[in-house]
Formats: structure tokens, C-alpha cells, sequence
């Protein structure tokens, strides 16, 4: 059975993007953008290590958009280079209904995603990452997350577009792990009890 991790830049306040989509708060998500270098690697790690890739449609338009070609971009880091290399060849699943066509090792589903986690959970494989807040919310809502990978950035935006979406019920969780990033950035890793 294979492990399902919720992960995302977040603001102090909850929010995974400020209104308008704007993710300029957290070092952005694009080649260009500028996160601690610790920070970029430990998220690139995670990439390397993560069996099968879930998004949403606008997180893949964001990363889609950016990263299958970063690592041939005039003045292209090592680290950026390394991370293109490894977001290609990470398997992802990307679910929308209006998205029509993916590539980079990708496959859409255009069914119903808690369906389709479900049964992807239930194969043998290495850890899987949800991505994007619409997507994150069916799995959070059905009680499909494992672990929750919250890296805090020291900002409040006062609104947006939230990590944790409302719950018919109580999830505990435990904590596993907690890291300071430059910046004031901290990781905090937590599991769900079941």
C-alpha cells in the first residue's frame, strides 16, 4: 500500500497561493523564483523520492509551464537543472476534466479522482505527493492523506486560496518531523493516527 503526502509551501495564515493566485511570497515555484538554496534542494529531494506525482489542474499548468524545459534556460542553476531532470522523470497523474492533453511522463484521469487514489493507494510503489488545493481537498475529505508536509513561510497574505480545506470530522495527526529553514521557513511533518 503506498503512502499518500500532502505537501506545500504555506503561509502563516493557511494559504497555499494569496489571492490572485500570487505565490511571489514563497521564492514562487518557477526557475526563476528564489527559495533558500536548503530549501530548493530539500524540495527537489522530495521529487527525487517520490514514486507517483498526483496534480491538480492548476498546479500543473504552473509546473508544466516551467519546469520540463528550466534546465536549458540561459544561466540555468545546477540545482534548477538537477530538479527539471528530476520533475520529467518523477511519474505524475494529472486530474481535470478540461485539461486535454499532458506529456513529461504523465497520464490523465479525467474520472473521479477519490476513485482513482484509491486504487492507486492500494498498488505496491514508492510514496505518492498530492498537489494542488482542489485535488488535496477530495483526498483530505475522504481521509485518503497519510502525512501532511507543511513548510510555513514567515507571511501573512490575509487570504487566498487555503492548505486545509473544511472536514466533516476530526483528523489527529503526530507529529514526525520539524526543520528551520533560511528565512524563518519551517518544515513541520505530521501523520494521521488511524
Amino acid at each position: 500500500m503506498r503512502k499518500l503526502i500532502f505537501g506545500m509551501n504555506v503561509t502563516l495564515d493557511g494559504y497555499i497561493a494569496a489571492p490572485g493566485d500570487d505565490l511571489g511570497w514563497s521564492g514562487g515555484e518557477g526557475p526563476d523564483s528564489s527559495p533558500s538554496a536548503e530549501l530548493f534542494q530539500w524540495w527537489s529531494d522530495r521529487v527525487d523520492a517520490t514514486g507517483l506525482a498526483l496534480y491538480g489542474r492548476k498546479l500543473w499548468e504552473t509546473m508544466s509551464s516551467d519546469w520540463p524545459t528550466a534546465d536549458k534556460q540561459p544561466g540555468a542553476t545546477p540545482a534548477a537543472i538537477e530538479f527539471a531532470g528530476r520533475w520529467r522523470d518523477m511519474p505524475k497523474v494529472v486530474f481535470s476534466s478540461t485539461t486535454s492533453a499532458v506529456d513529461w511522463n504523465t497520464r490523465l484521469v479525467t474520472g473521479d479522482a477519490v476513485t482513482e487514489i484509491t486504487r492507486l493507494k492500494a498498488d505496491d510503489g514508492g510514496p505518492m505527493d498530492i498537489g494542488g488545493a482542489t485535488l488535496a481537498a477530495a483526498a483530505m475529505r475522504a481521509g485518503l492523506i497519510d502525512e501532511y508536509a507543511i513548510v510555513t513561510h514567515p507571511v501573512l497574505v490575509g487570504g487566498g486560496t487555503p492548505f486545509f480545506t473544511a472536514l466533516d470530522n476530526w483528523v489527529n495527526l503526530s507529529l514526525v518531523e520539524t526543520r528551520t529553514f533560511p528565512g524563518g521557513v519551517v518544515l513541520t511533518r505530521y501523520e494521521t493516527r488511524r
